[in-house]
């Protein structure tokens, strides 16, 4: 019995080739189902995402299946069941989650999951991500906390000036009255 051996046609290890280079420019990824969308709706998607900094590909699933366990990041090739499509996050991965549950909302796309810092995080992980502040606003967050106690001591110093302004004031006032 021989075994049979099936020669890769060369445009499909090109195709794969240059899939496995997509995927290793980001380390962030989202995974949607995206039947049932029309073209116009995936235009309009693919803009939303370009405006946060992402890009949204239709996959083959053996092709991105393949290229995920190659690039060592296997964990996520269980979401390659059905038509996939991958949104390649170059920034805010809770941004552009939140984009895309509130583009579900209106549209028969569907989260399957996403692969964030190395995790492969599950539909309803990826959910909870989406309501995460974003990147901005945790910085904002993070400046105001820092900039409140500085606040506070300059109000504590400047009352302390105003007081001794005050008290000089009745001196003075004092002074003149005598």
């Amino acid at each position: 019995m021989t075994a049979h051996v099936t020669k890769v046609q060369p445009h499909k290890t090109e195709a794969l080739e240059v899939l496995k280079e997509t995927l290793s420019r980001n380390q962030e990824f989202i995974f949607t189902d995206y039947r049932g969308l029309t073209v116009e709706q995936i235009t309009e998607l693919r803009g939303r995402l370009r405006a946060q900094q992402a890009d949204y590909k239709v996959v083959k699933n053996r092709y991105a299946k393949l290229a995920f366990e190659q690039l060592d990041k296997g964990a996520a090739a269980g979401v390659f069941v059905g038509p996939t499509a991958i949104a390649l996050i170059k920034q805010d991965s809770a941004a552009a989650a939140k984009l895309l549950f509130d583009f579900a909302k209106d549209t028969p796309v569907q989260v399957k999951g996403a692969y964030v810092d190395g995790r492969f995080f599950d539909a309803a992980q990826t959910e909870a991500l989406s309501k995460l502040p974003s990147r901005d606003q945790l910085i904002a967050q993070l400046m105001s906390t820092m900039n409140a106690p500085l606040q506070n001591l300059v109000y504590a110093m400047n009352g302390v000036t105003q007081k001794l302004v005050r008290v000089l004031q009745a001196v003075a006032d004092k002074k003149a009255q005598e």
